[in-house]
């Protein structure tokens, strides 16, 4: 995968040379370059915003200097291409409060694309013009990490990369530990334990030193479970449950969900410790 990154403070990429992402990069498993937006300027400030037409605070990048730089991006052949370097639309990502929300199903997405391209806007953004002018010659997709907002892109273009990068075949030594994580299949992580096995007087879970993986694989299922209803119960209007054995319906309308039609629901009346449990659980 070629990867090229767009900001007006390339130094604040230096990350993606450390750890996974920068092993990956030594291994030629992921080509990755930064470009300074102001080497794109023709004036000597080498200026990249003005006032924005119509008043209001801020200031907003010139569409010139983004046009010149990713048209030269996209003009670049990666390393080892055989085709013409325009053979397919590059994916240019722009970090966007206003864009979509980029998720692990986002990341799996985008990790099978040849080449990315991400636009680090800073200030009050880009002129929207620059986004109709790419479109002629990316596929532009406008990401948010969510609903917040940060000084410009470069952050978010940080966690991305990660993201996408650590799915490429090879960046992660054991690839079963990416099918394990949270998000992976919906659900929040399960949690983890390591020695000692006894800790300022806190155990590790009995089932997990049992020995015995079928229960072990049956405590780490239920356990993402109560950990997605708490922490993020709207991962759970999704969830596919209509597969699920009877053990692990069982457990959901412990934490008062009812599986209605293959979907979870949550009960109105559900207690904490969903009491009666067992009496909203359909036959298998």
């Amino acid at each position: 995968m070629r990867v090229d990154v767009v900001s007006i403070f390339p130094e604040y990429l230096a990350p993606l040379e450390l750890s996974l992402i920068g092993k990956a990069r030594q291994d030629g498993l992921l080509e990755l370059k930064v470009h300074d937006l102001r080497d794109f300027t023709t004036d000597r400030h080498r200026t990249v915003d003005d006032t924005p037409y119509g008043g209001g605070a801020g200031m907003v990048m010139k569409p010139e200097p983004w046009a010149q730089a990713l048209a030269a991006v996209a003009a670049e052949r990666p390393e080892g291409a055989a085709g013409p370097a325009a053979a397919a639309k590059p994916v240019l990502i722009v970090p966007s409060p206003a864009g979509e929300r980029f998720t692990q199903a986002t990341a799996q997405e985008l990790s099978a694309e040849d080449r990315l391209v991400f636009a680090c806007g800073r200030y009050e953004g880009i002129d929207e013009r620059v986004m109709e002018w790419a479109g002629e010659h990316f596929t532009v997709r406008p990401m948010s990490l969510g609903d917040y907002v940060l000084n410009g892109g470069e952050v978010a273009v940080l966690a991305m990369v990660e993201a996408i990068g650590r799915l490429l075949p090879g960046v992660v030594g054991n690839p079963e530990s990416l099918v394990e994580e949270s998000h992976s299949d919906g659900l929040l992580e399960y949690p983890v334990y390591t020695k000692p096995s006894s800790w300022r007087g806190r155990d590790v879970p009995a089932v997990l030193l049992s020995g015995n993986h079928g229960k072990i694989a049956q405590w780490r299922r239920h356990e993402q479970y109560r950990r997605t209803a708490e922490r993020r119960p709207d991962l759970l209007e999704e969830f596919d449950a209509g597969k699920l054995p009877r053990a692990d319906r069982t457990a959901f309308v412990d934490l008062g969900y009812d599986v209605v039609d293959g979907r979870l629901r949550r009960r109105p009346d559900a207690g904490a410790d969903g009491e009666q449990a067992s009496r909203h659980v359909p036959a298998s």
